[in-house]
């Protein structure tokens, strides 16, 4: 069931259910269908300890946050769930299967894709030539099949088409024969974000999507990760913007000092006192005390 509400325009638009009602808002709780989950996941870098995550499920189907203050070692766990580093110990489980390190390019053949804050388009290629880079299983690319034009040429016209109607469903179009070299910053974004789709994934995984990306594209990217979740695709991504965690999340997972410690829709973090401290420090709200034994004195 759905419910329904107007829209700006007057025009009725179906509202999904929210599938983490009444789920618990706590640190490494269940949730009704994870899609990734984490245990024990250790990363240390000599005597630091980056990441120290006991638990954690990523629900199916929604968009997930991953927020922290800096230092909080978001980028480390992100890496370490995409497989761009390895824990020291812990493990990784996608779609049920223990993905553990496993290579990136594996596990985009399993259905997870990246992208990055600093863009990985090739600049020297054409953005259709970089869209088709992006789908997985080519037969063209076997050696003994590439000599053999009839066995990949309908397969390559299939993966051209459907770059085409990505590169149109993100208004990329005009730049189809560009290189891709010569797009601003935030096209570069919005290239990433359809190539992912080019491997048809199952969770798309964005590190700080709108991070140099000027206003005016800013609306049509979080517009487009919503599309992500309409579709069925799964979305976790790291942002430090909470406008836009409040406008495109379904739930945060809040980071410290590399532990998990706060589980909620975005409506409840703000208020959570765990969070507040570790953004602000525990004594944010407490006068300085400049006593003698403060000071150091005898």
């Amino acid at each position: 069931m759905t419910d329904e509400q107007p829209s700006g325009d007057g025009a009725v638009t179906a509202v999904q259910p929210n599938v983490l009602d009444g789920v618990a808002e706590e640190p490494g709780v269940s949730k009704p269908d994870p899609i990734l989950l984490v245990d024990n996941l250790r990363r240390s870098f000599g005597g630091l300890v980056a990441v120290d995550v006991e638990h954690l499920e990523v629900q199916r189907g929604i968009i997930t946050a991953l927020i922290g203050p800096n230092g909080a070692g978001k980028t480390t766990f992100f890496n370490l769930l995409t497989n761009f580093d390895r824990p020291n110990t812990g493990k990784v489980t996608f779609e049920g299967e223990d993905v553990t390190g496993t290579a990136s390019h594996k596990l985009a053949n399993k259905g997870m894709v990246r992208t990055f804050q600093l863009t990985k388009a090739l600049s020297r290629l054409s953005v259709i030539e970089n869209m088709k880079l992006g789908a997985v299983n080519q037969r063209g690319e076997s050696l003994w099949r590439g000599i053999i034009p009839p066995m990949w040429r309908a397969q390559e016209q299939e993966i051209e088409a459907r770059a085409d109607a990505l590169l149109e469903r993100f208004q990329l179009s005009h730049m189809r024969n560009e290189f891709a070299g010569t797009m601003s910053g935030g096209q570069r974004k919005l290239l990433e974000m359809a190539r992912a789709l080019m491997t048809e994934p199952n969770i798309v995984m964005l590190d700080e999507p709108m991070a140099g990306v000027n206003p005016a594209l800013t609306q049509s990217l979080l517009g487009h990760v919503k599309s992500l979740r309409d579709d069925g695709i799964s979305v976790v991504f790291v942002e430090h913007d909470m406008d836009v965690v409040r406008d495109i999340s379904d739930w945060v997972v809040v980071m410290a000092e590399g532990q998990v410690i706060a589980e909620g829709p975005h409506s409840s973090i703000g208020a959570n006192q765990r969070v507040i401290d570790a953004y602000l420090g525990t004594h944010h709200d407490s006068a300085l005390d400049f006593s003698e034994d403060l000071l150091g004195g005898d």
